[in-house]
């Protein structure tokens, strides 16, 4: 860890917006509701998906585990984000650092592949519908899940490893609203060659596949839709697959502009409103766009309200 090691280091000032103060506390708002309406909307998706019996389906088990994993994926960083805006320590202990490092870059690659599994469950319904229940049965979903959540594991524990070993120099401004990969790299002083070249690997692999992967399927999956001759069967199938669609294009989107594309090639004012949009924004309309765009889950939700509302 070089001089992360020396005993004098304490740890990391996120600097965030410091150079505009003016901001910091209209930031704090904002990040805020953000917070608070992803809490209740995630919390709302995988009440009503194990209260309601008509929602125990593959599906809407997937969608569980994408709204468990987008509450852990938030709270690992944004109330830290408020603790730094709220007042003038900017500062995160080297070990909270790490830590959250750990876990943004292990549920970062889970919900690459856990959107892969939503888009290959989609695709076994509309291509497969009648071999739908025995493809995708309990033990299948639960291996699948698995397999998202230890490929995410891996991917943390390749990266922060390798991000361990810079040596930080006594250097403690992050230019960033959060421990990531690259504003560590940009910290670091020596050599940093290999930690770019696998950053950009790791991330290369975790975007290329996972996203030609999910638009492969929804090839066939179009096909098929296209194939059915009632006009209600083409209209439930497209706003199922929709949703997800809209999903998986708001985070690859801007997971590929904050990670691949070129530092040049934007702001870096500009890639800390992308950080918090992958951090804050996304976690917090998934369940949105999924509710919105949704009736079972929309008649599931009154149904809860109702029984709520008559035991007052």
């Amino acid at each position: 860890m070089g001089g992360a090691k020396n005993s004098s280091f304490k740890g990391f000032i996120l600097m965030g917006i410091s150079d505009h103060p003016q901001l910091e506390m209209i930031f704090f708002v904002i990040i805020l509701f953000c917070y608070l309406l992803t809490l209740v909307g995630n919390l709302t998706i995988i009440l009503i998906s194990r209260l309601d019996a008509r929602l125990h389906t593959p599906m809407y088990f997937f969608l569980s585990n994408l709204a468990s994993l987008d509450l852990a994926y938030t709270t690992s960083s944004v109330p830290q984000m408020l603790f730094n805006l709220w007042g003038p320590d900017k500062t995160i202990s080297y070990g909270g650092c790490i830590s959250q490092l750990y876990v943004f870059l292990w549920l970062g690659a889970n919900e690459c592949i856990l959107l892969v599994v939503m888009a290959f469950d989609r695709y076994v319904a509309v291509c497969r519908p009648l071999h739908y229940m025995s493809i995708m049965n309990p033990r299948v979903c639960w291996q699948l899940a698995t397999i998202a959540w230890l490929g995410g594991l891996g991917n943390s524990l390749t990266q922060s490893t390798f991000t361990l070993q810079l040596s930080f120099c006594g250097h403690q401004a992050v230019d960033s609203f959060l421990c990531e990969v690259p504003a560590l790299i940009k910290l670091a002083c020596g050599d940093t060659s290999l930690n770019e070249a696998v950053l950009n690997g790791v991330c290369a692999f975790f975007t290329a596949v996972p996203l030609s992967t999910i638009l492969i399927s929804y090839g066939y999956i179009v096909q098929a839709v296209l194939k059915i001759p009632s006009a209600e069967g083409r209209r439930k199938a497209f706003n199922t697959c929709g949703s997800h669609l809209i999903v998986v294009f708001l985070f690859y989107g801007s997971a590929i502009y904050a990670y691949l594309l070129p530092a040049k090639s934007s702001s870096q004012d500009r890639g800390k409103f992308i950080t918090l949009f992958y951090s804050v924004v996304t976690p917090m309309v998934n369940p949105l766009i999924y509710t919105l765009r949704n009736k079972e889950v929309k008649g599931a939700l009154r149904k809860l309200l109702g029984k709520w509302r008559e035991e007052q």
